[in-house]
């Protein structure tokens, strides 16, 4: 478990701040209303003699303590929000149509609180992401053995040239280039923090990152190095059994990935993957206990480095890794994501202990 490391001026200070920093990490339990909840609540602060912080849920509870019905503290925060359910709804219900800001009003939202409300959430806005959803609808065309002019139609593009500018800007070339006799395949698996790439082949996965990571293009580029250009669109059983296991993860059922992984990088940071992997979800490491744990304990920037070229997204759970205070450190996929794996991970772990 993660030993808070901050002092109760620092968390009664994140209280009345409503610092979003500590949100998933620690909650404050009211000894004058016997409940819990996020640092983050909108309800009105306590006063601080009836304060008590903890780190997970499940100590919450144990203390005889129960949720607040306002932050919501044992639900995702973002499925809590108001403005955001029926907006994701109606984005999985019209994948491939084109938002405008129109829509949302005639939805009865406001723009500006929609576009805020997704930004703390999803670190991009509701626009952003129905772009980005349209890609993936084209994106799956393309896997299916369709053409690419077939993609661009799925995705909603009326242009080709900006088709392809959208398709490069995520996976660093244009979608024509892509081989007929792939050796790789990639296609894309969704989730509930945002849809992901996969790149497998037969037997192992070899790439797994957020559509919306800047790194990806320079991974992708690395792997077509690998496999001599010969990445292709597609799927195969090990992208379908990645699928299935991350949705039993994200639904709270299984923490445990079996998919054979093609780790690619030194041997060193190989060695720092594999020591990730021994972290268990709901636990936290610093770089220094890993460089520690690695028998490398001068090696601590050479580990941070590693940790950051992983390639292998929540399997390889980088995401794990804090700064020695505690605090949230640098994720390639957004620290709005980070913050949230380590929220549903504790909460994961928590129903464990419960049982």
């Amino acid at each position: 478990m993660l030993m808070i490391r901050s002092d109760f001026d620092t968390l009664y200070e994140a209280l009345l701040n409503r610092d979003p920093s500590y949100d998933g990490r620690v909650y404050v339990c009211v000894a004058s209303t016997g409940i819990f909840c996020r640092l983050t609540c909108p309800a009105r602060k306590p006063k601080r003699e009836n304060c008590t912080f903890y780190e997970t849920v499940a100590e919450c509870i144990d203390a005889g303590f129960r949720p607040c019905k306002r932050c919501k503290p044992t639900t995702p925060q973002a499925s809590a929000d108001p403005v955001v359910k029926p907006l994701i709804e109606a984005l999985e219900g019209k994948p491939g149509y084109r938002w405008r800001e129109p829509d949302i009003v005639r939805m009865g939202l406001d723009p500006s609180t929609v576009r805020r409300a997704f930004k703390r959430h999803f670190g991009m806005t509701f626009l952003e992401m129905a772009r980005q959803r349209r890609l993936q609808e084209g994106f799956s065309t393309l896997a299916e053995g369709g053409k690419v002019i077939d993609a661009q139609i799925t995705a909603g593009f009326e242009s080709p040239s900006a088709f392809r500018e959208a398709f490069a800007k995520i996976l660093g070339q244009a979608p024509g280039t892509f081989s007929q006799d792939p050796m790789l395949f990639a296609d894309w698996v969704p989730s509930p923090l945002g849809p992901l790439i996969a790149v497998t082949d037969r037997t192992q996965l070899h790439l797994l990152e957020f559509l919306d990571r800047r790194a990806l293009p320079a991974e992708f580029r690395k792997l077509q190095g690998f496999a001599k250009g010969n990445i292709g669109f597609g799927r195969t059983e090990i992208t379908d059994q990645i699928q299935d296991e991350l949705r039993l993860f994200f639904d709270g059922s299984s923490g445990v990935f079996e998919t054979k992984l093609a780790l690619h990088g030194s041997t060193f940071t190989r060695d720092v993957w594999r020591e990730l992997l021994k972290i268990p979800a709901g636990g936290t490491r610093s770089y220094s206990e890993l460089a520690r744990e690695l028998g490398r304990p001068e090696a601590v920037r050479a580990v941070a480095r590693a940790n950051g070229a992983n390639q292998i997204a929540i399997v390889v759970p980088c995401h794990r890794v804090l700064g020695v205070d505690g605090s949230l450190t640098g994720y390639g996929g957004g620290l709005w994501r980070k913050q949230r794996l380590i929220e549903l991970e504790r909460s994961y772990s928590s129903n464990q202990n419960a049982i």
